[in-house]
């Protein structure tokens, strides 16, 4: 069963936030300064205009509104100039930001224990991969320099609203309760409802593309109206957080349209009765009323990309909270005296109380190829992943030369034990790159030499470019038993002394597939296998065969001792040569 990654709360947001500040300071600080000098600019023009109203009022010369009109045109100018370097500034910041925080994020994808991956399922992390950093790149990228500008400007307004007319701007405070009591209102509940969306829609994600992966399954099962059922489901649950986040945001947007268009009102009415009264100018209203004006658009601004923050801070906690995942293993820098592979009363369970493998035993000498068989759900493909070392055992110890695979870092495992599966991926580049994956710096003719190993070199010698054909999207499109051949081919090159094949090659008709097992069993001679399969002709080649069932080994020995012995895996035998329960031993 798939579970969630963890998400970051407030304080480790805050913190990286306040991470990536410090990191870029100097240009933060260029562009808050470039920011302020472009709104002082802008705060020239109401100031001029009031003054201008004064001098009319009381009687000017040409000369005076000429003088007024220029310094007015150069304010504008000077803005411009100003307002111009300091979104370019901050788009280039933001940008450098962005990328920054993809790369982190990128590199603590890669790090993620693989156990961790498959317990997650890929609809979290595609959800996060995709629709989080989408997110946050368009909040980086203008919803953080548009708060950045819309904050300073909406400060140095309301100061200079303050220095023209005091009297007169304190009519401005008429929208600060409904401003500060409608937004408290809202970013109470905002990122809880923004958490709910996204993580709804990570489970519609996963549901929808694991019935997708699986369609000739469901198909095949009869489970179509589950599916469908449990897509349904999901759907009922994004759109509910949908309505969520849609509520509250037809609370606050109108709040705060109101909040900000009091100002103007209040002003206006209040300047015209202290006008009457003969405590303000007319000059000092007309400038206050302008800039309640003025402040609108920043204050607009701000609030309407206050929401994408909340967004955007929401997809950075989910991205952030990957690097949360603790470490499955705890490398002890003992490395192994040889390739011994064992287990040791090895318990498993992938939910608290539920074990799925019962102190199971194993020796595997080096060089043993040993099958592993059994029904679907006995635990095969899960004793496989803890002899590759992907997963922890709950209790008992698995080992290579005397060391724990726990024990080992990655990049050491890696060389000592591989895991094959039917799972496979061919990445965007050529062949050559696709294959130099498992060992950088091999030569073309130790790439040859691995797709032969594998029966690939006939096909791949007739790609458009040969090894530098381009793969994957938007390139040449590979056939899956193609697609599978190239992964069998890198783990020829990987060169490691053990491999646990889990049904490796499924994807393969059964010629196809005994052709690639012969070749292997030639380049992998002296070197440990243990094959997970149901093509029973597997484990008739291997040296010996374990029996598992219900998370226990039932049977181990050769293939002649197990069919004599008339047990679980005789029966196995004589069910896959069709013949009858009762009928005696199956001749080889």
């Amino acid at each position: 069963m798939s579970t969630q990654l963890p998400v970051a709360d407030a304080t480790e947001v805050r913190t990286q936030a306040g991470l990536i500040m410090r990191r870029h300071r100097p240009r933060l600080t260029v562009a808050l300064t470039l920011h302020a000098l472009g709104a002082l600019a802008g705060l020239a023009g109401p100031w001029l205009l009031g003054s201008l109203v004064d001098a009319v009022s009381t009687g000017t010369t040409r000369a005076t509104i000429d003088r007024l009109a220029i310094l007015l045109a150069l304010a504008l100018s000077a803005q411009t100039l100003l307002t111009w370097a300091a979104r370019r500034t901050s788009f280039v910041l933001a940008e450098t930001v962005f990328a920054e925080l993809r790369e982190q994020f990128l590199a603590r994808v890669l790090a993620l224990p693989l156990s961790t991956v498959e317990r997650a399922g890929t609809g979290d992390l595609i959800s996060r991969t995709t629709g989080d950093v989408d997110t946050l790149a368009r909040t980086v990228r203008f919803a953080v320099p548009e708060v950045l500008v819309a904050s300073i400007t909406t400060v140095l307004t309301l100061g200079a609203a303050l220095l023209a007319g005091p009297q007169v701007a304190v009519a401005a405070l008429v929208g600060v309760p409904a401003l500060w009591l409608g937004t408290r209102w809202y970013l109470h509940r905002a990122p809880a409802g923004y958490l709910w969306e996204r993580a709804a829609y990570a489970r519609l994600n996963g549901t929808v593309s694991e019935t997708v992966d699986g369609a000739r399954t469901v198909e095949a099962l009869g489970l179509a109206d589950e599916r469908v059922r449990r897509s349904d489901e999901d759907l009922r649950d994004a759109y509910a957080a949908e309505r969520r986040t849609l509520f509250l945001r037809t609370v606050w947007f109108p709040t705060m349209e109101l909040a900000y268009a009091l100002p103007v009102v209040a002003t206006l009415l209040w300047g015209g009765y202290l006008v009457v009264r003969g405590d303000a100018s007319l000059g000092q209203v007309t400038a206050v009323v302008l800039y309640m004006v003025q402040i609108v658009d920043p204050v607009d601004r701000l609030i309407s990309w206050l929401d994408e923050i909340q967004v955007g801070a929401t997809s950075l906690a989910r991205l952030v909270g990957v690097g949360s995942v603790p470490d499955d293993r705890a490398p002890s820098g003992e490395m192994p005296v040889d390739d011994h592979i064992s287990a040791h009363d090895v318990r498993y369970a992938y939910r608290s109380g539920r074990d799925v493998l019962h102190g199971v035993d194993l020796d595997l000498s080096p060089g043993e190829r040993l099958a592993m068989v059994g029904p679907s759900g006995a635990g095969k493909s899960t004793l496989g992943r803890l002899l590759a070392g992907i997963h922890p055992p709950r209790t008992g110890r698995v080992e290579v030369g005397g060391v724990r695979l726990v024990d080992l870092p990655l990049e050491a495992l890696r060389r000592e034990v591989v895991l094959v599966t039917q799972e496979h991926h061919v990445f965007v580049g050529t062949l050559r790159d696709n294959l130099l994956l498992a060992a950088p710096g091999s030569s073309d003719t130790e790439l040859r030499r691995a797709l032969s190993a594998v029966d690939a070199l006939r096909w791949a010698e007739a790609l458009p470019a040969g090894l530098d054909t381009v793969l994957g999207a938007g390139g040449h499109a590979l056939s899956p038993p193609q697609a599978q051949q190239v992964a069998l081919a890198r783990i020829v090159l990987a060169d490691p002394h053990t491999l646990v094949l889990d049904e490796a090659t499924a994807l393969l008709d059964p010629r196809s597939a005994r052709h690639i097992e012969q070749s292997l069993a030639a380049v992998l001679t002296g070197r440990t296998v243990v094959a997970i399969a149901h093509r029973l002709h597997t484990a008739h080649d291997a040296d010996r065969v374990a029996v598992v069932e219900d998370g226990r080994i039932s049977e181990l020995g050769t293939h002649d001792q197990l069919v004599e012995a008339q047990g679980a895996y005789a029966a196995l035998w004589r069910s896959w040569h069709g013949q009858p329960a009762e009928a005696g031993t199956a001749s080889r």
